[in-house]
């Protein structure tokens, strides 16, 4: 069974920068879209990011706005999201995902496999 888990949530000042990992067992990268997804307090889970199975495209939110980087090390099974110049508004539940499909989706019931989470906390 695939398993994702998220690491490297936690509280930073508004304007540091943090890199959350997902690391994924029994899945072979290459196969699968991965993307982040984020969810916070009394919102709905968003999307933030996908990236394609070799990790040669990538596809962000709106809001992202050059802001946020996703990549991927096959060879090591883990997702990474770079989060820099971070807002109070970037508080949420960041979640990792995947799907047995090439084409990166933002639509959340496109994404078979879930991690449970880190929490990522801003202070102003």
């Amino acid at each position: 069974q695939v398993r994702l888990e998220e690491s490297g949530g936690g509280l930073v000042q508004a304007g540091g920068s943090l890199r959350l990992s997902c690391a994924a067992s029994r899945l072979t990268g290459r196969l699968y879209t991965m993307a982040w997804f984020r969810q916070a307090p009394g919102k709905e889970r968003e999307f933030v990011g996908g990236i394609s199975p070799g990790g040669d495209s990538t596809y962000y939110a709106d809001f992202v706005k050059g802001r946020f980087t996703i990549s991927r090390d096959n060879a090591k099974s883990t997702l990474y999201l770079q989060i820099n110049s971070l807002k109070p508004e970037d508080t949420a539940v960041y979640y990792c995902s995947g799907r047995q499909r090439i084409e990166i989706s933002s639509t959340i019931d496109d994404y078979e496999y879930w991690g449970q989470g880190t929490q990522v906390t801003v202070s102003s």
